[in-house]
């Protein structure tokens, strides 16, 4: 069964995950012959105060 980690920074609505989540999931259906059933999306979203870019927060760019 097919585990997709999915790492973003905080800040899409809930409708744009869940989309995401629908997109990608038919994705590794047409790409793997895998069910949907057994597919499964992990979302972690980092807050911008805890990710940064060559040394600089995410926080501090804005």
């Amino acid at each position: 069964m097919p585990f997709v980690h999915i790492e973003l920074v905080a800040g899409r609505s809930q409708d744009a995950i869940k989309k995401m989540v629908q997109d990608v999931t038919n994705a590794v259906v047409e790409n793997t012959g895998a069910p949907a059933e057994h597919v499964h999306v992990i979302v972690n979203e980092m807050e911008k105060n805890r990710y940064g870019v060559a040394g600089v927060l995410k926080s501090d760019e804005d």
